[in-house]
């Protein structure tokens, strides 16, 4: 069990901090609005109607020893930075923060947070991958110039074993898993045959899983 601190209570942060206190983790949730505390507090371990922008209250409120902090603030760029800056302060090793542009991204980064997330982006591309093509399940960005994809098994593939169809030299892309009705095969192995009910699990460059998602 790990101790989160979520600040920002908007769509992202609500989400964020109920799934985690669901998963049996300790949440604080934290956020200026009363309401969006009021909306919470029996759904994480504890709400608190607080600035976070203000260095004073995060001393307060002894934040230092959590796990994670996640600055899910986006309306106001500026209260972004102050709420980062004041975790910094309190000596709070590991920020998650929600960026809402690329020079919001890029100060972040200045700042020294190496863990940002787009989640209005991510969700978006992950849509318009799925509308693109029919045959995607779901695509999530990965690193720059990567991604993860779960696509269904191309009729050309079935009956065909994975050192048949060679995703590494073909694409350059690697199989994670394929899940087939409520089994799941990780890291299959190349004898492995694909079936016509198959969904792969991918990984690899953009330009590689870009290509196969035209087969």
């Amino acid at each position: 069990m790990k101790q989160f601190l979520v600040i920002g209570l908007g769509n992202f942060g609500y989400f964020l901090a109920t799934h985690l206190y669901s998963k049996g983790h300790d949440v604080m949730a934290i956020d200026k609005k009363p309401e969006l505390v009021e909306n919470i507090k029996t759904k994480v371990t504890q709400a608190i109607v607080a600035d976070a922008t203000d260095a004073t209250v995060i001393e307060s409120l002894g934040v230092n020893e959590m796990d994670v902090a996640v600055v899910s603030i986006g309306s106001v760029l500026s209260n972004s930075i102050l709420t980062v800056l004041n975790l910094q302060e309190v000596g709070l090793g590991h920020i998650v923060a929600k960026a809402i542009n690329e020079p919001h991204k890029r100060v972040l980064e200045k700042l020294g947070v190496k863990d940002i997330c787009f989640p209005e982006k991510d969700n978006a591309i992950s849509i318009a991958e799925r509308l693109h093509n029919p045959n995607l399940i779901d695509y999530l960005p990965f690193i720059e110039g990567y991604g993860v994809i779960e696509l269904a098994v191309p009729k050309s593939f079935i009956g065909k074993s994975i050192s048949q169809v060679k995703l590494p030299s073909r694409y350059d892309v690697q199989i994670v898993a394929i899940k087939e009705f409520e089994k799941v095969h990780f890291l299959p192995k190349a004898d492995f045959i694909f079936k016509d009910n198959g969904i792969m699990v991918l990984l690899g460059p953009e330009r590689g899983l870009k290509k196969l998602k035209t087969i």
